[in-house]
């Protein structure tokens, strides 16, 4: 890191960035190393050592610049790589690569072509990332930074623009201008509500009182969502820009950014970041000469779902249980300590710089009416692309799923999509063309939430799923409520009633009766959104929970109960494989020398028809 003074003016801030514009330079070899979780469990960080210590033994080190970033954004093919200039990307890049890419690449600029994406309707190799339809469809206006800066270092945000809303908001703007600006480009929280970032910021402002709170919900805790995580780990200057620019607007002194203790790379980089604007005075007293006074604690949590709504997130930054409380008062008016509080997640912070860098109006340009700018959604399940991809509100999940995700793995077909996490709903194939927005999923039976998105295919029982998240929620769920706490019991009772074969079709009836109680008295969002999986399942897939509980039969072929194993004699081969591998000793060689299966020895394990080479072993 570069040393320097305190930036005690805003001229202070450009005078630097002029100073650092030779980290711009587009010419210069860059090599660009996925530091993400992701790819660091895949070897990324030892890609990395093995390049430096190549281009230190050839000399390169000068002339070659290397970076370890936040997330590249296409998991399915990590450890990921960029080569610039031309963007060129490298996919499943192992250590052993790295002598292989800096002797062709960066000496030769040649192509090491078997690291190279293939295209699946050509099978012809893609260089430029930008020509890969993952990333050619996306607007990665958050994204796309990552590619560029190494967290640890402020120097490389400030280079790239970092810190420039911040100056020009405390260089010339009232705070009522700021939330103005927030209200105009209809920047709305991504934490899962969507409530009007500006509004929150004007009810704070004008709660009596001059002790106010800025509180950052870093606790992402939906299952298979790290959209706040990547941000944290590879841009986390713009998570404190935004939190910064938030505190001018309503007059606090002081932030908490409430991050669980499991995502320790987070942690880390989110300390650094703080110690760095300390340094440089963009955090304590006298913010750019202006007078303003802010600065940031970390609070760790120890990761339970339900702080990521507010109250209980309150409780658990003080230190308290997680646990929500009753509404009013909203947080704007009794939050942190009992004082007014704003509170947004990770997401909505990092907007903020960019809607007063590129004006209200640019900004509201991309989206919908009622939601500007773009959205983060972690897209996984059953969908050949998986990873962190970012659009405008709008969007609708067949351009996600089938454009962005390139459709579903394996030729299976589409079956439905789960968005907002566990609380979330099920949409199914005719909903494809739905446009993502808050109200357009909330119609749907869905919520945005904080931006999970799981793709199912064919082979997916939507009771199982809808049994499958009611599970979490309930060991996620504080308790406080009863309708919450047995509610959700019930509910569960009921769906393995069903899955074990027990069920009745007046069962159904009293499971779309008694989600509905539980969304209709809880009392914080756990509760009033924990039955969207069944209400939703309910609504779009009712055949399939008439299968199960009038024919006695999972369609998806999921639920153990409701099939069997059966060996089609016509195909089997007499090798005897899957008698060795039977648990239960419950296949036998037959007079003709094939096998059959004893059902009434089978546990339905599953063994033999993944050990059958022929797939002579189905289910019925």
């Amino acid at each position: 890191m570069e040393a320097t003074s305190r930036l005690a003016v805003p001229e202070d801030l450009a005078g630097l960035r002029e100073r650092l514009k030779d980290r711009l330079d587009e010419k210069k070899p860059r090599l660009v190393v996925c530091g993400d979780t992701g790819c660091t469990v895949r070897d990324s960080r030892e890609l990395a050592a093995a390049i430096e210590k190549i281009l230190s033994e050839q000399g390169l080190s000068d002339r070659v610049e290397l970076k370890v970033t936040g997330c590249l954004g296409f998991c399915e093919k990590g450890p990921l790589m960029l080569v610039f200039p031309g963007a060129i990307l490298y996919q499943k890049v192992q250590p052993s690569d790295a002598g292989e890419i800096v002797e062709k690449t960066v000496l030769k600029n040649e192509l090491v072509e078997r690291l190279l994406y293939t295209d699946p309707e050509s099978g012809l190799p893609v260089a430029c990332a930008y020509d890969i339809p993952f990333y050619k469809l996306q607007n990665r206006a958050l994204l796309e930074t990552c590619w560029y800066i190494n967290p640890l270092d402020i120097y490389d945000y400030i280079a790239r623009g970092g810190y420039a809303a911040l100056a020009k908001v405390l260089g010339g703007m009232t705070p009522e201008a700021v939330i103005a600006e927030m209200k105009e480009a209809r920047l709305r929280g991504r934490g899962g509500a969507g409530f009007a970032t500006g509004l929150k910021w004007e009810f704070c402002r004008s709660s009596p009182g001059e002790e106010k709170y800025i509180l950052c919900n870093a606790d992402e805790g939906d299952p298979g969502a790290f959209m706040d995580r990547s941000l944290l780990e590879g841009n986390p200057h713009a998570v404190l820009e935004g939190m910064i620019i938030a505190a001018y607007a309503v007059g606090a002194k002081e932030g908490v950014i409430y991050i669980r203790i499991e995502y320790p790379t987070a942690v880390l980089k989110l300390e650094e970041a703080v110690r760095q604007a300390r340094e440089l005075g963009l955090l304590g007293k006298d913010i750019f000469g202006s007078g303003f006074d802010f600065d940031v604690i970390i609070s760790k949590g120890a990761g339970a779902f339900v702080c990521g709504e507010e109250t209980a997130l309150i409780r658990g930054a003080e230190g308290k249980v997680g646990e929500p409380r009753q509404k009013p008062p909203f947080p704007a008016d009794v939050g942190f300590r009992g004082k007014p509080t704003v509170i947004n997640n990770v997401e909505t912070f990092v907007n903020v710089p960019l809607v007063i860098n590129q004006g209200a109006a640019l900004y509201h340009s991309t989206g919908t009416e009622s939601s500007g700018g773009t959205k983060i959604f972690c897209l996984v399940g059953k969908v050949k692309n998986t990873g962190l991809v970012e659009v405008p509100f709008g969007t609708t999940l067949r351009q996600i799923i089938f454009g962005i995700g390139g459709g579903i793995k394996d030729g299976k077909k589409f079956k439905a999509v789960q968005t907002g996490g566990p609380s979330g709903g099920c949409l199914p194939e005719a909903m494809l063309d739905l446009k993502v927005d808050f109200s357009d999923l909330a119609q749907a039976g869905s919520i945005m939430g904080s931006g999970g998105m799981i793709v199912m295919d064919e082979d997916t029982c939507v009771v199982d799923v809808a049994r499958y998240f009611l599970q979490f929620l309930k060991s996620e769920s504080c308790g406080k409520c009863f309708s919450c706490r047995v509610g959700i019991d019930r509910l569960l009772e009921i769906l393995d009633r069903i899955i074990a074969g027990n069920g009745s079709v007046e069962d159904l009836a009293l499971l779309e009766e008694l989600a509905v109680t539980v969304k209709d008295t809880t009392m914080c969002g756990l509760g009033q959104t924990s039955a969207n999986p069944v209400l939703s399942t309910l609504r779009y897939f009712r055949d399939e929970y008439l299968a199960h509980v009038r024919d006695k039969r999972c369609p998806a072929g999921v639920c153990r109960s409701l099939f069997r194993y059966r060996i089609d004699e016509d195909l089997c081969a007499g090798c005897g494989a899957c008698a060795e591998q039977c648990p239960a000793g419950a296949i036998k060689e037959t007079d003709e020398g094939c096998y059959r299966i004893d059902h009434g020895l089978c546990t339905v394990c599953g063994a033999c028809a993944e050990t059958c080479a022929l797939d002579a072993i189905t289910k019925d």
